[in-house]
């Protein structure tokens, strides 16, 4: 993963008024891939170096959901709102089709688009995705980390509650990056241990929350409250094929959540990988990559 100065990004008018930030790497004439980064998260997300893109032939466009990063925030914004947002991007950059990945906060982002860009989208993939909140069978908070869980029962119960604490809490990593890695640390399984102990990554993650609260933590609560309200769309509107990548011991994403979206969706490969969780996706990302691309 690159952790190299980056460039400055490409500002797009948003759909809805203001800008979206956008960064392009790899291969300038290579297969776009839009990558959807997780909650929290920015365009500067962790992600594969140019010249891996560049010898992969991927082109890669990574930008900020509103309310990150350099993006205009829209409050109220639904999961729905990014395939705008992608189309919007997609035309500015003169791209008639691309696939598209999300990684946890992303995947339900990178479905819409699926769903929502028909003849536009070529291929999907969400790793360690949640599923919508109103997953019929599905018991959503069932073997999810208990900061998760509670952060999640706040916001159902008491917007205006939630809102501030998570905007106090973005206001101290933004000062501080490590303590949201440390906080986190009580909750995860030694797999994940394994890679956020790794330096470079560490640094890298931590650059990007610094970089996706640079102006505050509204992007955050934003895509918090998006994942807990009606998505926008449906799932049986996605008629392209979709890869599905899970770590089995994830515990803030339960592994559930992929199963049951796998049950919703038409074309779905599967991939539920034993002994690895969350931050598993971060390591999977190359191969996710030349799978969506394959059938370019």
């Amino acid at each position: 993963m690159s952790n190299t100065r980056r460039a400055q990004p490409r500002l797009v008018p948003s759909p809805r008024g203001g800008v979206l930030s956008v960064e392009v790497s790899g291969a300038p004439d290579g297969r776009p891939v839009f990558l959807m980064h997780g909650t929290p998260g920015s365009r500067s997300g962790p992600r594969p170096r140019s010249i891996v893109l560049y010898r992969m032939g991927v082109r890669l466009i990574s930008y900020d959901r509103p309310g990150y990063g350099d993006s205009t925030r829209v409050p109220g914004r639904l999961v729905r709102d990014a395939a705008d947002d992608v189309a919007a991007i997609a035309d500015d950059l003169g791209l008639a089709t691309f696939a598209v990945i999300g990684r946890s906060g992303g995947g339900p982002h990178a479905l819409a688009c699926a769903a929502l860009l028909p003849g536009r989208v070529t291929r999907t993939a969400a790793l360690v995705s949640i599923a919508p909140p109103d997953a019929p069978g599905l018991a959503w908070f069932d073997g999810m980390a208990k900061g998760n869980t509670s952060d999640y029962e706040v916001a159902d119960r008491d917007i205006a509650l939630f809102t501030q604490r998570l905007l106090e809490r973005a206001d101290h990593v933004r000062r501080d990056p490590r303590i949201l890695m440390d906080a986190l640390r009580g909750e995860l399984r030694d797999s994940d241990l394994r890679v956020i102990d790794d330096a470079a990554f560490r640094r890298h993650i931590t650059d990007t929350y610094v970089e996706a609260m640079r102006y505050g933590g509204h992007g955050w609560v934003d895509d918090a409250l998006a994942f807990r309200r009606d998505w926008g769309f449906e799932l049986s509107g996605v008629d392209t094929e979709v890869l599905l990548w899970h770590g089995a011991d994830d515990s803030f994403s339960p592994v559930g959540h992929t199963e049951w979206l796998a049950s919703q969706l038409k074309q779905v490969e599967v991939q539920i990988q034993a002994d690895t969780a969350h931050f598993g996706a971060m390591e999977i990302l190359p191969q996710a990559l030349a799978w969506v691309i394959a059938d370019a």
